[in-house]
């Protein structure tokens, strides 16, 4: 069955924007992979990156995650970035997954030849142990021989007063000083793109910027590039007729006999209901409108005049089209949303030629 949709990945973008953030951060990259790889397919993510240097290991949020990716046998350390069930953490452990410990209840628990990255909370409150504490279980566990680094995580990076950040830094390296010896990282990709090479550091943890996104303030500071470019097939072409209304609710009026393509992309793969009204795709170099509401398989657009015909293919977003972050402003959206709601039905394809 051919596929109705395609996200192509570039090969050749996420290599550059992995190389220019490990040169901004002065260190090798924990490249996080969860939700799919940001809804970019973990698998293509995985070939794409599995031998560039860049790249010191990945990370997940999830234990499923984890033995995914151990199934995909990256080659690389795989840190799994929230707390396994004492159940899990066995199993976890065969694979060669580094654990995240906060807790004393999470370091007791701890199978004898689990290794870990001690998560200390400097101001997120989401998990993780408060410095004291991390002092404390960094210091158990070195005993044991199975802490293998510290990390924290920056909860306000992204915002142009960055006093909140420093204080994160500054709580952070009170703890790390005291662990010298193992890895240490904190700076997620607005931590990179706001400071730079950041003192005492062993790796950096850009997530959403490896993937070519930055908060606007700091999109000048690297020139990263969206790796995914969302491609969906003409289902049929028509022509609704003046007075005539389009799609659910009855948004959008013909003023004129217009030519219509019913695009096999709807918001169950990913793009958004919320965009309705606004949404626009780029079409033989001309912006042409989506008309009426966006439907769960599929939606209408103007091709009045434009030489286009069922099983065409249109680029939805891309680099050089609609820029993703477009279209996620026009669903009232974070990129975030936008790109790891990419749905199952979309078929990744990593290019590789360019």
């Amino acid at each position: 069955m051919q596929p109705r949709s395609r996200a192509v990945l570039s090969a050749s973008a996420l290599a550059h924007n992995l190389r220019e953030l490990s040169t901004r951060a002065g260190v090798p990259l924990l490249l996080p992979v969860k939700a799919d790889a940001y809804g970019h397919g973990l698998a293509q993510v995985i070939q794409a990156t599995r031998e560039l240097p860049e790249v010191w290991g990945y990370a997940v949020a999830m234990p499923l995650e984890a033995a995914e990716l151990a199934a995909l046998h990256p080659d690389k350390p795989v840190l799994l970035l929230t707390p396994a069930a004492p159940d899990e953490m066995q199993e976890l452990s065969d694979l060669g997954v580094l654990l995240q410990v906060g807790t004393q209840e999470e370091v007791d628990a701890l199978p004898g030849a689990a290794r870990v990255h001690l998560k200390v909370d400097t101001g997120m409150n989401r998990l993780g142990a408060r410095p004291e504490e991390a002092l404390r279980l960094g210091r158990v566990l070195a005993e044991r021989g199975q802490l293998a680094g510290i990390y924290t995580h920056l909860a306000s990076a992204d915002d142009p007063d960055l006093s909140s950040a420093r204080r994160q830094l500054e709580q952070f390296a009170h703890v790390q000083t005291q662990f010298p010896d193992v890895l240490a990282h904190a700076a997620n990709g607005a931590g990179v793109l706001s400071f730079g090479r950041l003192p005492g550091m062993s790796l950096a943890r850009p997530g959403l910027a490896s993937y070519g996104y930055a908060p606007e303030h700091l999109q000048d500071v690297l020139p990263l590039r969206p790796v995914m470019t969302l491609h969906a097939r003409v289902g049929a072409v028509h022509t609704v007729y003046a007075g005539e209304q389009v799609s659910y609710g009855g948004l959008w009026t013909a003023p004129h006999d217009t030519r219509a393509a019913t695009v096999q992309l709807g918001y169950a793969d990913g793009y958004p209901r919320s965009a309705t009204g606004q949404a626009q795709v780029w079409v033989q170099g001309e912006r042409r409108a989506v008309l009426g509401r966006i439907c769960m398989d599929q939606f209408m657009l103007d091709v009045t005049g434009l030489d286009v015909h069922a099983g065409d293919w249109l680029e939805v977003w891309g680099e050089h089209s609609v820029h993703p972050r477009e279209v996620a402003a026009w669903g009232g959206l974070a990129e975030y949303e936008l790109l790891t709601g990419v749905g199952r039905r979309v078929q990744r394809v990593l290019d590789s030629t360019g």
